[in-house]
C-alpha cells in the first residue's frame, strides 16, 4: 500500500523538489500552497501522470485554522505517514533596527508558527496509529545566525528547538522528528541575489558550489522514510560544508 505525505510550501523550490522525490519513490503526495496556485496544480498534474495520487491543497500555514484544515484534507487521502514542514519566507537582508513589527510577525508566522500549527494538527493522526515521521526545514542560519537575517535566523533556530523537543515527546509513540538545515540553495528564495553574489557564495562553500533543490529534497526523503528508521531528533545540514 502506498504511503502518503503532506508537504507544506510544495509549489516551488525545495518543497516542489521534495514532492517529486517522494512521488518517484511511489508515495502519494498532498501539495500545500498559499499563493502559487497554478504552479501547485501543474505539479500535481505532473506527479499524477507518473502514476501516484497527488493533490494541491490551498492553505496559509500561519493561520491555525487553515493549517488544521490542511492536515485534515491531507489525512482524508489515506494514512498520514509523513509530514514535511517546508513552507517558509525570508525578508530582504536588513538590520534588526530596520525590521518592522509586521515583518517580524510575518516571518515568525510562516517559518515557525506554521510548523507548530501543522505539526500540532498532524500529531493526533500519527499517535493514533503509533507511527509516522515529521521532517522540518530550518536553515544554516538557524544553526549559526546570520548578520542582517535576524528574524529568519530566530525563526529557523526555533524550528530546530521545536524539532528536538518533539522528537522526545513523540518518540514513545514511535514517531520520528528530524530537521534538514539547507545552506545556499539555488531556489527562488535566493533570486534577489546577483549571479556574482551566488558565485561568491559558491566559492565560500567547501564543496565549491551552491546546492540544488533536489539535494535538499533527497535529505528530506531520507529522514522521512524507513531508510532512517533509528534516527530522530537530528539536524542534517545540507550546505556543502559551509557549517562545520
Amino acid at each position: 500500500m502506498a504511503k502518503h505525505v503532506l508537504i507544506t510550501g510544495a509549489s516551488r523550490g525545495i518543497g516542489a523538489a521534495a514532492a517529486r522525490v517522494f512521488a518517484s519513490e511511489g508515495w502519494n503526495v498532498a501539495l500545500n500552497y498559499c499563493r502559487s496556485r497554478d504552479q501547485a496544480l501543474s505539479l500535481a498534474a505532473e506527479l499524477s501522470a507518473g502514476g501516484v495520487e497527488a493533490v494541491a491543497l490551498e492553505g496559509d500555514v500561519s493561520d491555525p485554522d487553515q493549517a488544521s484544515a490542511l492536515v485534515e484534507a491531507a489525512a482524508s487521502m489515506g494514512s498520514l505517514d509523513a509530514l514535511v514542514c517546508c513552507a517558509g519566507i525570508a525578508l530582504p537582508q536588513q538590520l534588526l533596527t530596520d525590521t518592522t513589527d509586521r515583518q517580524w510577525r510575518q516571518v515568525m508566522g510562516v517559518d515557525l508558527d506554521g510548523v507548530f500549527y501543522t505539526m500540532r494538527a498532524a500529531c493526533p493522526h500519527m499517535v493514533r496509529r503509533q507511527r509516522g515521521s515529521i521532517v522540518t526545514v530550518s536553515s544554516m542560519w538557524g544553526i549559526t545566525g546570520g548578520s542582517c537575517e535576524a528574524a529568519y535566523s530566530a525563526a529557523k533556530a526555533g524550528v530546530i528547538g521545536l524539532t528536538k523537543a518533539m522528537a522526545k515527546e513523540l518518540g514513545p509513540s514511535h514517531i520520528r522528528v528530524n530537521c534538514v538545515a539547507p545552506g545556499v540553495i539555488d531556489t527562488e528564495m535566493n533570486a534577489h541575489l546577483s549571479r556574482a553574489d551566488m558565485d561568491a557564495l559558491g566559492e565560500e562553500t567547501p564543496l565549491g558550489r551552491i546546492g540544488r533543490a533536489e539535494e535538499a529534497a533527497r535529505a528530506i526523503f531520507y529522514l522521512a522514510s524507513d531508510q532512517s528508521a533509528f534516527v530522530t531528533g537530528q539536524v542534517l545540514p545540507v550546505d556543502g560544508g559551509m557549517v562545520i
